[in-house]
């Protein structure tokens, strides 16, 4: 896992351009804290940052192949699960490797199938090859989008890069909140819809997308998306077939040559993924499998029991380290840099993002990274297999808008008036969410509902776990840590996506098929235990640094802020302690003290 910044300019020698490529590459620095690498000619200038997973010696970056009189340069991050088959695939059309770190892998494949190659890969990857010969660029990110990839055209260049901040560098790019991205952060945030950022001209490489650019121009294409299908198969083919794409995912995902673990909450997902981690260091004849929880400092004396999370995780997470012998640790954050961090999650992100939720995965991460570099978690699983409560229930499905996000009123009344009299956010969510619903696919074979549910589906898919992928990039690899999701194999994604919600929900449970097919596997009270979402600090503590954070930036006048919230209403937030917020600003995860989010992110905003 990496991060890698370039710079096009097929008009224009760019040898001044250098030092800003310098500058820019420095940002990331985080992402790649184990080595650094350039290339430099007349028309790109290409960097990388690299934090080492696999061949460390041979999968030096950026990467340069010569072939039939052309030469290729690869800048790549993420990893390729597949690399056996394209391996054999190279060794079939006689093309040698020197390493086997993917990146060569990649680029090779690449050369010898060029844009088709996408159409191979099973990964999490971002990545961009220049083809000297033809001063041609292609780009491509993986099915949904688990690395990140921005891009800007600014007059006769064309910026890359893995992070935001990057191309915030390149001298005369300015970060400017125009009427969308004001809409985006206020009324879509922290979510973002696919291609977009909050910044005016800066847009992102969307999901499963590749991208050329050249002398006749920037040309996209979708190369994969959901599709619906007839499903034949029975209760039990369905079961196998499942069991069988999950255990390929995770066990494709187990290879490292730094050390490996997992996150283990004690939740069905993680305990999945743990089951199988332990099962593979067992057969392998491998170290004990090191497990890790987060949990806040006080937490016991201050839990409160709501219907998103009725019980903490601790007893869960006990017996199945006990049950599959893992080495366990907990990292436990307190209060003050927990509200202390929310600051570096908002540059992690390049956004106001998930406060709370993001800081501490920021500080979870930065504690893991002193014993691992790459950890596997239950990431996605709720999404791909309809876990969370807005699929059942009423008011959520028939809300008309994304379930996670229904405080559209009190979003707007957030805007400064003067700015909230130009901008509607209702009429931009609904226009986002109506169009987001004109791609889903709807069977006529389909169950009324399965149609439904396919629809809360698509979005769930393309929207909230977009949101939670980021920050998982975002969380880890600002501490040079790589966080994979064997739950988003793309194959797993698509069978699950035709299976008939009768079936995924099977017994009327979340979940209920994945529940049904690990019944053998794992203990009933792992098995049968609600869902519950990732920990969160309970001590009143932190509500009262949060909102001391607030009141400062408030009374501070000349922050830009101001200029653009409704400074009453604020203050009026502050007073009753987020309750004249009446709704959770995002799904479950963001109640009371995060609906902050945007004002103490917001004065870093320019």
């Amino acid at each position: 896992m990496c991060g890698f910044v370039g710079i096009v300019n097929l008009k224009n020698n760019l040898d001044s351009k250098k030092n800003s490529l310098i500058s820019m590459n420095n940002t990331l620095k985080k992402r790649g804290p184990d080595e650094c690498g350039y290339h430099t000619e007349e028309n790109i200038l290409l960097a990388h940052r690299r934090l080492s997973v696999i061949d460390p010696e041979g999968g030096k970056q950026p990467m340069t192949y010569k072939y039939n009189g052309n030469t290729y340069i690869i800048a790549y991050n993420g990893q390729i699960y597949n690399t056996k088959e394209l391996q054999e695939d190279l060794k079939q059309n006689n093309i040698e490797l020197e390493t086997h770190s993917d990146t060569e892998i990649l680029l090779k494949s690449y050369v010898l199938h060029k844009e088709n190659l996408i159409n191979k890969l099973n990964g999490i990857f971002a990545f961009a090859i220049w083809n000297q010969k033809e001063k041609e660029l292609f780009i491509a990110r993986d099915h949904f989008g688990v690395k990140p990839l921005f891009y800007t055209i600014f007059n006769d260049y064309f910026i890359f890069a893995s992070e935001v901040k990057a191309i915030l560098k390149f001298p005369g790019i300015q970060p400017i909140l125009d009427k969308q991205g004001i809409s985006e952060m206020f009324g879509i945030g922290p979510a973002h819809t696919n291609g977009t950022t909050s910044f005016k001209n800066i847009n992102e490489l969307s999901p499963a997308y590749y991208a050329i650019y050249n002398e006749s121009g920037f040309h996209k294409k979708r190369y994969w998306k959901l599709k619906s299908k007839i499903h034949t198969d029975n209760l039990a083919k369905t079961c196998d077939k499942v069991l069988y794409l999950l255990e390929d995912s995770i066990k494709n995902q187990l290879v490292s040559d730094v050390p490996l673990c997992t996150f283990l909450s004690g939740g069905l997902d993680s305990s999945i993924i743990t089951m199988y981690a332990s099962d593979y260091y067992r057969e392998h004849n491998l170290p004990t499998l090191n497990t890790y929880s987060v949990d806040y400092i006080d937490n016991d004396k201050n839990f409160q029991k709501t219907d998103f999370q009725p019980n903490s995780d601790n007893y869960y997470i006990d017996l199945m380290s006990k049950k599959l012998n893992t080495e366990h640790h907990v990292v436990m954050l307190d209060t003050p840099e927990l509200a202390l961090n929310l600051e570096d999650a908002m540059i992690a992100r390049d956004f106001p993002g998930m406060a709370d939720v993001d800081s501490s995965l920021l500080l979870f991460c930065k504690n893991v990274k002193q014993e691992a570099t790459v950890t596997l978690t239950g990431e996605c699983a709720d999404e791909i297999f309809g876990g969370y409560p807005w699929f059942f229930r009423e008011d959520a499905l028939n809300s008309g808008t994304f379930p996670w996000s229904i405080a559209i009123k009190e979003r707007q009344e957030l805007l400064n008036p003067e700015i909230g009299e130009k901008i509607d956010l209702k009429e931009y969510i609904d226009y986002r969410y109506n169009e987001s619903l004109d791609d889903v696919e709807i069977l006529d074979a389909d169950s009324d509902e399965t149609k439904e549910k396919r629809k809360i589906s698509y979005l769930t898919l393309n929207w909230f776990m977009q949101t939670l992928l980021d920050r998982s990039d975002r969380m880890g690899m600002y501490n040079g840590f790589e966080i994979r999701v064997p739950f988003c194999d793309y194959r797993l994604a698509e069978y699950v996506w035709n299976i008939p919600w009768e079936i995924k929900a099977l017994n009327g449970r979340e979940k209920g098929l994945l529940r049904y097919i690990m019944k053998d596997k794992l203990p009933a009270e792992i098995v049968d235990r609600k869902k519950s979402p990732y920990p969160k600090t309970w001590n009143p503590s932190y509500l009262k640094t949060v909102k001391e954070m607030l009141t400062k930036i408030m009374n501070d006048k000349s922050a830009p802020i101001n200029n653009l919230l409704n400074r009453e209403y604020i203050l009026k937030i502050i007073e009753t302690d987020g309750k004249a917020f009446t709704r959770p600003w995002y799904g479950q995860l963001m109640t009371r003290s995060a609906t902050f989010r945007i004002p103490l992110s917001g004065k870093y905003v320019a």
